[in-house]
This record gives structure tokens, sequence and C-alpha cells, in this order.
């Protein structure tokens, strides 16, 4: 690990206003030359504004703001770029239409000398060089972007700024969409800049991976920094404690909920080229999750039980009945919900208000010929309570909510409609440690309450957390069945994994 010394970023007591909001009051950040210094806080605390001041996005209210030495009255985006900070963002800010070559050297396009024409000979070569040196890839030059996978978009993310020799990288929420090989494989990437000399700033929830590869911490709360500290005399529990200011106790509140009768049943289940022979059962007040690598089906399996694919073969019965749910439409009927991973293009509509959005999905229990806006307000004022979904008030649009309130928000809308069964996929990815706690209590409110819940997570330890059953799904097929209570995360690992198949095929 890097030892601290001069600050190649230095913020102090910065001051950020948006209307009568304040974002930030009196932040302050210093990162070494060298190091992978992680940042953390709740969403919410004023990580995105802190960042999005870095590259130019905003200007501070007050405060100072230093690059390499130098204080800057203001940063712009292109400022930012030729004093060699680079941004690897969550939402992987590509053109899709583009291809990879395109994105690659979108905006600084070499050019053959004394011409107006591209050099795409020396795009093509200094591209693979990078690719090859640093991920051991090829991709295709003329491949589009929206034909990659999330960790193929990634790596062009990531190669885009090393072309440019960039003296520090910022990687915020990097892992959200990937799956744990390639989030180690990411964690050797970083630790191989590092040792290059590039400085790595590294948001993330998830305090493991800043325990595991960080220097050094800075949490902020609130929109301050509350405390800097360096990672190998810490912990990720004395981590989320500062970021909530309260120690929090069980990560995973586990009610005791006996099962009761069989509420879904799965028999035999399949989808061409995607899974096959899926069988298994959900029991009302069961937690049963689900997880496998990316390709496993599934997820492919959650699409299908809420009707947004249709099987090749099998059957689901909902309490005892036969049923096929040919479209959402059909499975909202028979009370099942789906809160989807992608919250922000599925499960919220960003434009509407907290109300409307909870409503969504049980205008009909508001409407007699004309909506009832005093019982929806009244329901969704309920729900906001309930969730401890923090917003200015029901009325406000949901796009100005924190990642882990517009999560609230789309459980909201399938609480309101009262469902039966629950099916979440990756319910707490890109969400702080508090609104995860908050998250994992509802998900046993909705167990006690004789609901169904059934967990799509890729956070093993999470999933052992929370659920009494897992699955494991490896190329198609359930392979394994876990008691939650009773199982390591290795255990599951190797399972989801291969390694446990191939180990008793060695056998």
């Amino acid at each position: 690990m890097a030892e601290s010394g001069e600050a190649i970023i230095r913020l102090e007591n910065i001051v950020k206003r948006f209307g009568g909001a304040q974002a930030l009051s009196g932040a302050s950040l210093a990162v070494a030359r060298g190091s992978i210094h992680g940042l953390v806080g709740q969403n919410g605390a004023g990580k995105s504004t802190l960042i999005k001041l870095i590259a130019g996005l905003h200007r501070a209210d007050g405060g100072a703001v230093e690059i390499d030495g130098k204080v800057y009255d203001r940063l712009t985006p292109h400022l930012a770029e030729e004093l060699g900070i680079h941004f690897i963002h969550q939402d992987r800010l590509l053109v899709p239409t583009f291809t990879v070559g395109e994105a690659l050297f979108l905006g600084r396009e070499p050019r053959i000398p004394g011409t107006p024409f591209l050099d795409r000979a020396a795009m093509r070569r200094r591209s693979a060089e990078i690719l090859e040196r640093y991920f051991g890839v090829s991709l295709p030059h003329s491949a589009l972007i929206a034909e990659l996978s999330a960790a193929e978009k990634q790596i062009v993310q990531i190669t885009r700024a090393l072309i440019a020799d960039p003296k520090v990288l910022v990687f915020d929420e990097p892992t959200a969409a990937l799956v744990r090989r390639e989030a180690d494989l990411l964690f050797q990437l970083i630790r191989r800049l590092s040792a290059e000399g590039v400085t790595i700033l590294y948001i993330s929830h998830y305090l493991g991976e800043i325990v595991d590869l960080c220097d050094t911490v800075t949490v902020l709360r609130n929109g301050r920094d509350v405390a800097t500290l360096p990672v190998a005399e810490t912990s990720a529990a004395e981590i989320g404690a500062l970021m909530v200011n309260r120690d929090i106790g069980d990560l995973y509140p586990k009610s005791d909920v006996t099962p009761g009768e069989v509420i879904l049943q799965v028999d035999d289940l399949a989808l061409a080229g995607r899974y096959e022979a899926v069988s298994f059962s959900l029991r009302r007040g069961e937690v049963l999750g689900l997880t496998g690598l990316v390709g496993s089906g599934a997820k492919e399996v959650v699409r299908t039980l809420f009707g947004l694919d249709r099987p090749t073969g099998g059957t689901v019965s909902l309490k005892g009945e036969r049923v096929f749910s040919a479209d959402p439409a059909a499975a909202t009927e028979r009370r099942l919900a789906l809160v989807p991973e992608d919250r922000r293009r599925d499960g919220v509509a960003l434009d509407l208000s907290v109300t409307e959005n909870t409503t969504l999905a049980s205008l009909g229990s508001f409407s007699h010929g004309l909506i009832d806006r005093g019982a929806e307000r009244r329901e969704t004022e309920d729900l906001v309570q309930r969730l401890q979904i923090k917003t200015d008030g029901v009325d406000t649009l949901v796009k100005t909510l924190s990642g882990g309130n517009q999560q609230k928000v789309a459980i909201a809308k399938w609480l309101s409609r009262q469902s039966e069964i629950y099916l979440l996929d990756e319910p707490t990815v890109g969400v702080d440690i508090a609104a995860k706690v908050e998250i994992y209590r509802l998900i046993g409110e909705l167990a006690e309450r004789g609901a169904g819940v059934l967990v799509l997570s890729s956070d093993i330890e999470e999933l052992l957390g929370v659920t009494d059953r897992l699955l494991v799904f490896f190329r198609g097929r359930v392979t394994r069945q876990f008691i939650s209570s009773e199982t390591s995360p290795d255990q599951v690992l190797a399972d989801v994994t291969g390694a446990s198949e191939t180990l008793r095929h060695a056998g």
C-alpha cells in the first residue's frame, strides 16, 4: 500500500447549495499521490456533489479546490481532463450507437499528419496495446457499445482514460453491475495502476471493497467529512458506524417466521438457451434466495415468473392453481410484484412524483370514476413514513431522490397494491449501508405478514443473512439448495463458480 504523502487533490471546507438544499457544508478531502483513497457515505451525504465538483460539473459556493499544488477558482470538465483527472462512472456514460473505436477516442481522435483525416490505424494500434497490456483481451473496433456486456463497457471506459495517460482515476460505484469474478479482475487492475503511480479515488457502498482495496478512507455524513482513516487500522463495521452516526448493530435483521402453505410452485420450468428443468417452491412467510453468475439463468427465471419472458416448457402454480403469466399485467393481477435491478429505467418513473409512483400499480383502489387524491396522498404519506423515505414531500419528483430512496419508492409501489409474492432483483445494488438495513427489515416485515419473498442477488453474504433457503444456479440449472442459517459464503461461492462441481468430477 502507498504511504501517505503530498496530496494531488485537496478540497478544503467546500460549501455547495442547490436552492434551499445544503449539499455540502464544509467538506474536506485530501487524496495522497499514488494512493488508493476510498470515499464513503450514505446516499445524500454529499459524495456525488463532491465528485461532480472535481469533475468540473459543479462550482463550489465556498472553500478551496487545489489540484497538484495549484488552487483553482473553478474546474471545467475539459480542464479536469487536462489536469489528468478521469472518471469511471457507475452508469457507463457511453453512447450505445458508437463503435468501440469511436467511444475510445471521442473528442481526441488522432489525425494523419498534414490532413483532416482520422488516423484509424493509430487508433486501433493504441487501443489494442492498452487492452492487451492491462486486460489481456481484444475488443472488435467495430463492435457497438450496445452489444457489449457491463464488464466490457467498463473496460472501454477505463481504456479510454488510460489512452490519455491519467494522473488520477475516479471510480464511482464501479462494481455495481459486475459479478464477483469481474470485480476481482477490476481490483487487480486498480492495484496495478496504483503501483504504476496512478492515484485512485474509489467510491463504493460496498464497505468490504473499501477495506480490501484502499489505503485510506474518508467518511462523509450530512455534507461534511467526519473522519479520514488509514484502512489498515479500521474495520467495515467501524466505517459503517461513522456513516450513520450510530452502531448499525445486526446488519441482517432476520424475522423469526414459520413458513406456511406453498404459495408458488415451479416445476421443470424451461426457456430454450437460458435455463431448463428448474423446480422449486416458495411458502407464505418464506424468504427464498436465488444466486448465480451472469448467464446462469437465475435472472431469466425471475423475468419469466413476472411474464417478461415466455417459457418453452414446465409449469408455474400459484396457491395450487396452474397459471401462465403471459405479460406483467397478468402477473400483477395475480398479486405478483417485481422490483427490478435497474430501478431508474424499470422500477420508477423519474419525472413523476413520489405519490404518482407509489400508487401507479394500484390506481384502481383510489378511483371511482375520479381519483380520490386525498386517499392517494394519505396512502403515500403512510408508506413514506413506514419505509423512512427521505423526501421533501410526497409531491417531490422521484428523480431528485437518492438511489436508496428511489429503491424504497419502487418497493412502496407494490406495498400499496398489497402483493402476495415479491420478486426482488438485486434490491440493494447502489444503495448505502443504512438503506440496506432498512430494506432488509422491510423484507422481514413482508415475510411476517405472510407474503412470499424471492430475492435474487449476487451478494452472497446478503442472501445468507436475509433468506431462509438459497438456490444456486449454474449454467441454466439449479445445482444446489442451501439452508441459509447453516451455510457459509465460501460454500455458496464454490457452487456459484462451478468449483465444487469441478472437485466432484475430479474426485
